[in-house]
């Protein structure tokens, strides 16, 4: 398999080729369909398993390869439900020590799934838009 697209520009996973048309799927809806040859031209350095990636929503890929364990994705939940909270009460409510909740948020900052916040005169995070989006994905 390999990544394709169309002269629109839309990527496709390609199932297979035959010498007059190929078979492949839209990664985004599942369905599938036969493209002639010469509509379709390859997409270089793109894994198809990437471009089959794109089924899932931008925010949620975002989380899912920010959080790298449960914790990390229940602070997030959290964060996103009781936020904004200021880094005390999040040392005080999380079996978290201080260095791995400043790892997480570090992290989750650099994915842009986190700012900080002003919480009541002490800094704190809150979850940004794209994170709220990613939860209530994931939560519903």
């Amino acid at each position: 398999m390999r990544t394709v697209r169309d002269e629109s520009g839309t990527h496709y996973i390609l199932l297979k080729e035959s010498s007059e048309s190929s078979l492949v799927r839209d990664p985004k809806t599942g369905a599938e369909r036969h493209v002639a040859n010469e509509k379709l031209a390859s997409v270089d350095g793109e894994s198809p398993l990437a471009t089959a990636a794109t089924a899932v929503p931008d925010a949620v890929r975002t989380v899912v390869t920010a959080a790298h364990d449960e914790h990390a994705l229940g602070l997030l939940v959290e964060l996103d439900t009781r936020g904004p909270l200021s880094v005390h009460e999040l040392l005080d409510s999380y079996d978290l020590c201080e260095s791995d909740l400043h790892g997480l948020l570090g992290e989750f900052r650099a994915a842009g799934l986190v700012e900080e916040a002003d919480v009541f005169g002490q800094r704190g995070y809150d979850t940004t838009d794209t994170a709220t989006d990613a939860v209530a994905f994931l939560t519903s």
